[in-house]
């Protein structure tokens, strides 16, 4: 057996077994992304768009709430700077969740790329909190959970865009699908930890950032702050853990 053969193998018993982990991981994504990725087919079908067009900008942009309001800006008058600069504010939270992935994601070679453009809120819900099994390789586990969802966007997109004009239902309040899933995942996570104390640092200074910049703006500033008093608090927080256990 010649080295290609043998690396080759090696791969294929990592491939499978985190694949097979990974998917009933995503399968509450699945539910979610299916619904919106419709909602949003057919928004873009009742806008005058083919399929083709949901499908791809699922596929190459992957930004949920993003495509939503690109749907609109593609009928707007052609402005480069503000399609960017509302990009940026609608998205600017994935900066902070590739600065909290860069130590998990050192080491997973090739599909670290892809692995960044894929980086959604679902995907980093799920791999940032999931507690993967010693005989996982945690890159290929990553890698799949970043892939499955974003099939089930592009699956539900293609769905809502090909089938959107035969579809009567009133979609309204759909949207708080994802709502609700994040609530599961903050729950699952709460009832994993041994203690809270980041938990309970995140909803204080979301609560406190929610009551200063109302509803609108607090995201960012959130984040801000959950990150710095976090990194501040590291070690304590470590120490805290490792008693725990």
């Amino acid at each position: 057996m010649n080295k290609v053969t043998m690396e080759n193998s090696v791969n294929q018993a990592k491939v499978l077994p985190a694949f097979r982990v990974a998917l009933p991981a995503t399968i509450p994504i699945f539910a979610g992304f299916t619904f919106l990725g419709i909602a949003y087919g057919i928004l873009m079908n009742s806008l005058g768009f083919s399929a083709i067009y949901p499908i791809l900008m699922s596929l190459l942009i992957f930004a949920g709430s993003m495509e939503f309001v690109a749907a609109n800006l593609l009928l707007m008058a052609f402005n480069p700077l503000n399609a960017l600069l509302l990009t940026l504010m609608v998205n600017a939270r994935h900066l902070f969740y590739g600065i909290s992935m860069l130590e998990k994601y050192r080491g997973v070679g090739k599909k670290k790329p892809y692995m960044i453009f894929g980086l959604c809120d679902e995907s980093f819900a799920i791999n940032s909190t999931a507690t993967i099994p010693p005989q996982i390789d945690k890159g290929w586990y990553m890698f799949f959970v970043t892939v499955l969802n974003h099939f089930y966007w592009v699956f539900g997109a293609a769905l809502g865009g090909i089938f959107g004009s035969y579809l009567t239902f009133n979609t309204e309040g759909l949207e708080f699908v994802m709502t609700a899933l994040f609530i599961v995942i903050f729950i699952e996570q709460w009832m994993k930890e041994k203690g809270h104390h980041s938990s309970l640092i995140g909803l204080g200074l979301s609560v406190l950032c929610l009551i200063l910049f109302g509803g609108t703006n607090f995201i960012i500033p959130a984040m801000i702050a959950i990150l710095g008093v976090l990194t501040l608090m590291r070690s304590t927080l470590q120490k805290d853990e490792v008693k725990a256990v």
